[in-house]
């Protein structure tokens, strides 16, 4: 990728407003195109790792909007500070987990898994963590899991949820309202030309985490 990609969202962070967002249009026009050539070839292989995306999707579709919704916002600023790059599967929706690429100065990572699902699916991710403790527990202790991600524990409660005892040995994995794995990343890792390579690696390394929710939700 190229460097001036993230230099136009340092850019954009000190000049978040619309009429400076006009004036460089053609520079974040110019970030699409590198963007949509890190994308192309992610595309192609994650349709051979993950049978249920698409080789088909076109990679304007997985990168989103940069323009925030302000409606119900306190900050009005017009603009993300960051590129948001997302993977759907066939039948995307609440209940399917997704795989998100984010690209910002100082904070990159790679995520897959659900963020702030409904209650709905939080509670079928119990039932299966609660029931296949084993299996849950191979999936996020592996070797190759743990060289790359992490559980993400952000997303908690406080206290037990609800049918669950406090000193239930699963407790921690139980509390969470978020069930997502990061793979932090750096902006200098997007200049080398083994980027596609790491994402490629992280696509197949995090396909049990996937495959485990999939069917903790289709049961």
């Amino acid at each position: 990728m190229k460097k001036s990609t993230f230099d136009f969202l340092r850019e954009l962070a000190d000049n978040n407003n619309r009429e400076w967002f006009a004036k460089n249009k053609h520079l974040y026009e110019e970030a699409k195109i590198d963007l949509f050539a890190l994308i192309t070839p992610l595309i192609k292989e994650l349709s051979s790792i993950d049978p249920q995306f698409s080789a088909d999707t076109e990679p304007k579709k997985c990168l989103l909007r940069i323009y925030r919704d302000i409606r119900f916002s306190p900050n009005k600023a017009p603009y993300k500070k960051n590129y948001g790059i997302a993977f759907d599967v066939k039948g995307y929706g609440p209940t399917t987990p997704s795989y998100y690429l984010h690209l910002e100065p100082g904070s990159c990572f790679f995520g897959a898994g659900f963020w702030m699902p409904e209650s709905k699916v939080v509670k079928s991710i119990r039932e299966e963590i609660d029931y296949s403790a084993d299996e849950f527990l191979e999936v996020v202790n592996d070797k190759e899991y743990k060289a790359l991600f992490s559980l993400s524990k952000e997303d908690s409660l406080k206290k037990a949820p609800k049918g669950y005892e406090v000193d239930h040995p699963m407790i921690d994995y139980l509390k969470l309202k978020s069930f997502i794995s990061i793979y932090p990343l750096k902006e200098e890792d997007f200049y080398q030309k083994d980027i596609v390579e790491k994402l490629i690696k992280a696509f197949h390394t995090i396909q049990p985490f996937i495959l485990f929710l999939r069917k903790a939700v289709d049961q």
